[in-house]
């Protein structure tokens, strides 16, 4: 498990039609808060403020082609323009488990990358993919430079 303090956010945020609404710094739109937007927001928060990773270096919600099927990474971040780290987030009541391990190394496969992440907000589990595919489990996530 990896552990994340969370910085305090200072999200803009604003309630229309009874639903509130946080604004994206990365896509740069306002988006619903869900549960799983929740985590997603404070993640990108904790990669930027604590552990300086360039926002420019992040997208969210990068389509993918999963065969017949389209998927979105949550997260993505690149160095040196390459995939390098892939971050899937879950609402807090789902439990990360071997299904959403499955889910990851499948978008992984597609989109190769050196590290993948997974998140509820309440735990963080971390792998480093390293030679040949074998998946080596972290206990930080690593600096950007």
């Amino acid at each position: 498990m990896i552990p994340i303090a969370y910085p305090t956010p200072g999200f803009s945020m604003r309630q229309t039609d009874g639903k509130d609404w946080l604004f994206d710094p990365i896509r740069k739109k306002w988006v619903v808060i869900t549960p799983e937007e929740w985590v997603r927001q404070n993640f990108i928060q904790y990669l930027i403020q604590t552990l300086q990773y360039p926002a420019a270096c992040i997208a969210v919600e990068k389509g993918l082609q999963l065969g017949e099927m389209q998927k979105r990474l949550d997260i993505m971040v690149y160095k040196q323009h390459q995939p390098w780290m892939l971050i899937e987030c879950k609402e807090p009541s789902i439990p990360l488990s071997e299904k959403t391990m499955q889910q990851v190394l499948a978008y992984q496969a597609s989109i190769p990358c050196t590290y993948i992440i997974l998140t509820n907000g309440n735990h963080t589990l971390g792998f480093e993919i390293k030679q040949q595919g074998m998946v080596q489990p972290i206990d930080t996530l690593p600096a950007f430079q």
